[in-house]
C-alpha cells in the first residue's frame, strides 16, 4: 500500500480468476475505492484513516473483491448503468451515468468502444488524475490490451478508444491511474496526447 501522490493510495494483488496482478486505488478524502482487491494489510488498514464509503467500478468486470469491502464497511458499489446486467442478485450494484459526480471531486467520463460501460474517472486532486479501466493499460508504456481481448474488429475498437482518449484531453490532469499496470504520476497529459495521436 503506497501513497503515490497526496490523497491517492495504490496497491496490487493477484486477481483470483485471471491469475495476474491488478491495481486498486483508494481516495481517503472522499472514502472512495476504485476497482478494489483486498490489500496485503487487510481491511483493517482502512478503518483508522477513513472507512470506505463507496466503491467505483470502471467497468462491469472489475467487481473483484467488492463483496468483502461491502461486508466490512457497508459501502455502496457503483458501476455505469450499461453494465448492471453483469451482476448477480445480492451484489447490490448501483448505476451511474457519464457526467455524474460519484464522490466529491470524482466524475465519471465516457470511454466506451471496448464495452458500453467503459469509464474513466476524473479525480480533482493536485494537478488532476484520470483513472482507466481496460481501455488503456500501462506496463512500462501506454498500450491497449491484446487484440484477442478486443472483439471481432480490434482495429475499429482501437480507433474508437483513441477518439475517446483525445476527448479526455479537455480535462485538467497530469497523472494517470490504471486498473491494469503501473500508475503514471506526472507527465500523464503529454503521454496520453502522444499515445492518442492528438499531437497536443
Amino acid at each position: 500500500m503506497e501513497e503515490i501522490t497526496r490523497g491517492v493510495f495504490h496497491w496490487t494483488a493477484v486477481h483470483p480468476r485471471i491469475k495476474v496482478e491488478v491495481s486498486s486505488y483508494y481516495l481517503p478524502d472522499s472514502g472512495t475505492l476504485i476497482d478494489p482487491m483486498l490489500p496485503d494489510e487487510g481491511p483493517g488498514w482502512f478503518a483508522p484513516r477513513s472507512a470506505p464509503q463507496r466503491i467505483v467500478l470502471t467497468n462491469r468486470h472489475h467487481y473483484r473483491q467488492s463483496r468483502e469491502f461491502r461486508a466490512e464497511f457497508g459501502c455502496r458499489v457503483l458501476c455505469h448503468e450499461a453494465g448492471l446486467h453483469e451482476f448477480e442478485p445480492g451484489q447490490e450494484v448501483e448505476g451511474f451515468r457519464f457526467g455524474d459526480q460519484l464522490a466529491p471531486g470524482v466524475t465519471a467520463l465516457e470511454v466506451g468502444s471496448i464495452c458500453a460501460e467503459e469509464s474513466a474517472l476524473h479525480i480533482e486532486l493536485g494537478d488532476g488524475l484520470l483513472s482507466f479501466a481496460d481501455g488503456l493499460i500501462r506496463y512500462e508504456e501506454l498500450a491497449f490490451v491484446p487484440d484477442r481481448l478486443l472483439g471481432d474488429d480490434p482495429e475499429e475498437v482501437k480507433r474508437g478508444l483513441r477518439h475517446s482518449l483525445r476527448a479526455l484531453l479537455e480535462r485538467e490532469f497530469d497523472s494517470l491511474l490504471f486498473a491494469h499496470g503501473d500508475p503514471l504520476i506526472g507527465g500523464g497529459r503529454r503521454a496520453l496526447a502522444e499515445f492518442a495521436g492528438s499531437g497536443a
